[in-house]
């Protein structure tokens, strides 16, 4: 009797339901990184790869510029014509800009990784400043990765790198330096001896041979265009790398004591990027956190979908469109042919299959070009409940004086109207 009423208590729940599914995941934090480490040891590079894999926005003070300058805002026109009049641009200005970006839509969908704040610069903020910067954000980083390097091995290798200077290729010291070559060529041999036989040993031999001889003329024609850029001469880097330690790591430290140690990942920074990478990957598989869905627009420039064609028809076209998997045909969202921007402002306006787009398993047709950059950038204002919800739309009449505009301003102000 007490086992009937306690399965009375708890009745079935489809654990499995897939609206809760999908409210849970737009109300969700996406995750942020922070990449902590002394100059040059590789943060940028590890923080690229992240970028592609996790499909987080990189927020660093050069990509921000240029998105300002190329989108020609208010402050991208002020950029540029200080970049031609040869000024530089102020600290205060590029925090300003990067704060911006945290807080853009974007970012809110698909998280953030950063590496450029706490900067060694201490003109517009000081160092715990920029710590508290970074505290406060509305979006806090959940994963801290901190590249650690012995001073000596980072001095020689930022002091070894060599800049093309036709291309701006940065090439290390193993790429140019025909003696590091040659060592890591033998040290090869050795290795591969213990390993494999005679005879596999005279056919590879010959091929490494060939590929020697092929990459040493390579070596030989970029030699004379390498040059040596003074901020990688090895007293400044030294000097760099002995003001990070005096103004910026002991701060680093509380801050990485203070954090979560199962989301703090530390690193050898003398790997390589790709193994530092593989690394941060197989570390984040383990802490079952979710990546930003990336939506996905159904229809390309080649193809044409008729405007006045019958929804049904419409949609069984789009399902077959760009699967990610055999068999995985995108579903019919709740909002059919509705577009999902111009309801949540509260009109109803049907949507075009030119901007079609799949997010979550499911499609979503927008109306314009305009309804379509806010909803790719971040598509969840317009998918949490209680949309897709239609318009209400009240008129109030009555005579002058009457109260009129107060009523509306408070009925708006108790259903989030307009």
């Amino acid at each position: 009797m007490t086992s009937q009423e306690k399965t009375e208590e708890h009745p079935f729940a489809d654990i499995f339901d897939e609206d809760e599914t999908e409210r849970n995941f737009l109300l969700s934090k996406p995750v942020c990184f922070v990449v902590f480490g002394k100059p040059g040891v590789g943060k940028t590079t590890l923080a690229h790869y992240i970028t592609q894999a996790w499909k987080c926005i990189r927020v660093e003070a050069l990509p921000v510029l240029e998105e300002q300058i190329v989108a020609e805002t208010e402050s991208g026109v002020m950029l540029q014509s200080m970049l031609i009049s040869g000024q530089s641009i102020p600290d205060e200005l590029v925090i300003k800009l990067m704060l911006e970006k945290l807080n853009s839509p974007e970012v809110c969908h698909f998280g953030y990784i950063i590496t450029e704040i706490p900067s060694l610069s201490q003109d517009a903020m000081t160092t715990l400043q920029q710590i508290e910067l970074i505290k406060n954000l509305n979006l806090k980083p959940d994963i801290i990765i901190n590249i650690k390097c012995p001073d000596y091995d980072l001095c020689q290798r930022i002091s070894g790198q060599r800049q093309h200077n036709n291309t701006g290729y940065i090439y290390s010291r193993d790429q140019w330096d025909p003696e590091v070559i040659e060592n890591q060529r033998k040290k090869k041999k050795e290795t591969q001896k213990d390993r494999k036989g005679e005879e596999e040993e005279e056919e590879e031999e010959q091929e490494e041979e060939e590929a020697f001889i092929a990459e040493m003329q390579m070596v030989a024609e970029i030699l004379h265009h390498l040059v040596q850029r003074p901020e990688d001469y090895l007293e400044n880097v030294e000097n760099i790398v002995k003001l990070y330690k005096e103004t910026i790591l002991q701060t680093l430290e509380e801050v990485m004591a203070e954090h979560n140690p199962q989301y703090l990942i530390e690193l050898n920074g003398n790997r390589p990027p790709e193994e530092l990478f593989m690394i941060v990957m197989s570390r984040l598989k383990y802490l079952n956190l979710k990546r930003a869905a990336v939506i996905t627009k159904l229809q390309g420039a080649e193809e044409e979908i008729n405007d006045t064609m019958e929804n049904d028809e419409l949609f069984r076209t789009l399902a077959s469109y760009k699967l990610i998997a055999a068999r995985y045909r995108w579903q019919r969202s709740k909002w059919g042919r509705t577009c999902p921007v111009n309801l949540k402002d509260g009109n109803i306006y049907s949507g075009l299959p030119d901007y079609s787009v799949s997010f979550l398993g499911k499609i979503y047709c927008l109306s314009s070009e305009e309804a379509l950059k806010p909803f790719v950038l971040n598509p969840r204002p317009y998918l949490l409940p209680p949309m897709p919800a239609p318009p209400c739309k009240v008129f109030i009449f009555g005579p002058q004086y009457s109260g009129k505009t107060t009523l509306c301003n408070m009925l708006a102000e108790n259903y989030k109207g307009k």
